[in-house]
């Protein structure tokens, strides 16, 4: 029996390339000084949304040099009312939130995450247009940072303000931020995690909302037209591993011995990674499965909609995409294997490899680590942890802010379905949710499969129109947590007035 994923390859395909984090840049591109930008655009309503994103992306912020648009953007913040703490003040660590009330009023707060700093702009010939110019096309917004993640930062804002705006004379019974961090693409600890460090207390979010992907049209094989949203409610963690080897024989390369590092690193390597990673079907991939099921036809949505009884015919077919498997599996990647020597003839006593491993969810690290060492078969073999992430719960799918979140997406594009996922790697989100913290990622616009090509490379752009839309998703989202409140508000009047 062979079912058909191509639809359900693609948007796993869409889900991996826009969560893809990048560890080494290359050189910092020479930008010409950018003192020029403005921030007299006027106030912020949908009419210059576009034109504020042009010149956020003027500010070549890539990770840790991004004080100074961070400086632009606050100052965009301050000048619409909205109220400012500074949580790190330099490149690499500057931080700050922008806010309907001032934290110290200890409500509830709904933020928003979303990061200054951008990856390089690679090949410069490459682009069409400078990729720091920002410019505005009859079509087009381009420039690095128009996707990722500055036209998702301006969309949440814009909303911030929107609300700010309607309802500036009524105390709302929480608080709405706009988080703006440093150093996401290189995961360094002046972002995010310093915020989470030094500030949660004071932040006080009951939920984040992080940046995700987007609806892609042709996702579902059936029904091409159809668009669908993923909100993500977790993500792999990162656990990378240092194996060291050291074996001391003769240093000439012209008597070979039995035994040296390297050959017997390279053998426990064959034995680790020769083997096939297991396929494991959690609640949550299974539950990914099914959603798409239940918007696919035929055989394709039968088989989705079932994926244990299938599992035998599916796992062929997810080994097939690795981009896929990950989601079914524990992987690892061996990302370097050194011995520190470049003389061809002399054998080097130490051997050291690295490994980047991911685990689901619900994965062990001590078992994870312990079944790599038996599956090494080298007990000489010494293994460390270089970078562990803390295991999480996933965030509820069933919650009253995925609901809500879900509710807004609907409102705002009506012919459209939203899934649960869960992704392959991790972005900011992963700091909040480590702490318990509600926290879903998704942008709420529809792009066209081809921008996705363009995303941390060359000619990165999104369509105009598109940010208003989105915007407009983040502001239903925050009058549907008001609808909330409401209702509570009323089912206690109720209680307590019985008459009523």
């Amino acid at each position: 029996m062979r079912i058909k994923y191509k639809a359900f390859l693609s948007l796993v395909y869409i889900i991996f390339v826009l969560q893809f984090n990048y560890a080494q840049f290359d050189s910092i591109p020479k930008i010409d000084s950018l003192n020029h930008v403005s921030t007299s655009l006027g106030k912020l309503n949908d009419s210059n949304i576009e034109k504020y994103l042009s010149e956020y992306v003027k500010f070549a912020s890539i990770s840790g040099h991004e004080k100074e648009a961070g400086e632009w953007l606050k100052k965009v913040c301050e000048n619409n009312g909205l109220s400012i703490t500074q949580m790190g003040n330099k490149d690499a660590e500057y931080n700050f939130t922008a806010s309907l009330y001032p934290l110290s009023s200890g409500l509830p707060n709904i933020v928003f995450l979303n990061h200054i700093d951008v990856v390089p702009a690679g090949d410069l010939d490459k682009w069409e247009y400078p990729p720091f110019s920002g410019e505005i096309t009859d079509t087009e917004i381009w420039g690095r940072g128009s996707w990722d993640n500055k036209g998702n930062a301006i969309m949440q804002l814009f909303s911030v303000v929107e609300i700010l705006n309607k309802y500036k004379d009524i105390q709302l019974p929480f608080n709405v931020t706009f988080l703006a961090v440093s150093c996401e693409e290189t995961q360094c600890r002046g972002g995010a995690e310093y915020v989470i460090e030094h500030y949660l207390d004071e932040l006080n979010p009951a939920v984040v909302i992080g940046e995700g992907p987007p609806a892609i049209k042709g996702a579902l094989q059936t029904r091409p037209e159809k668009a669908v949203f993923p909100i993500s409610v977790a993500h792999k963690r990162a656990l990378w591993l240092e194996l060291k080897l050291k074996i001391n024989t003769s240093a000439h390369g012209s008597v070979t011995p039995l035994h040296y590092a390297n050959k017997e690193m390279v053998i426990a390597l064959d034995n680790l990674l020769g083997k096939k990673q297991k396929a494991v079907y959690t609640d949550l991939n299974v539950k990914m499965l099914k959603d798409m099921g239940k918007l696919e036809k035929g055989l394709t949505g039968f088989a989705m909609r079932h994926p244990r009884l299938f599992r035998m015919f599916i796992t062929p077919q997810l080994r097939k995409q690795p981009e896929l498997f990950s989601i079914f599996s524990n992987t690892i990647t061996l990302t370097s294997l050194e011995s520190n020597n470049d003389v061809v003839n002399v054998i080097p006593s130490e051997a050291t490899a690295l490994l980047d491993c991911r685990l689901l969810p619900e994965a062990s690290k001590d078992e994870f680590i312990e079944d790599i060492k038996r599956r090494l078969k080298n007990d000489n073999i010494e293994v460390s942890v270089i970078y562990s992430m803390p295991k999480m719960e996933s965030s509820d799918d069933k919650s009253i802010f995925y609901k809500n979140l879900k509710n807004a997406i609907t409102k705002t594009y009506p012919n459209t379905d939203v899934i649960t996922i869960l992704l392959p790697n991790t972005s900011d989100a992963g700091v909040f949710r480590a702490k318990g913290i509600s926290t879903f990622t998704t942008v709420p616009i529809q792009l066209d499969m081809s921008y996705l090509d363009n995303i941390h490379s060359e000619n990165e752009r999104i369509p105009r129109g598109v940010l208003v839309k989105g915007k407009e998703t983040y502001t239903n989202f925050i009058e549907e947590c008001l609808n909330d409140d409401k209702e509570e508000k009323k089912k206690k009047f109720l209680i307590f007035n019985t008459k009523e």
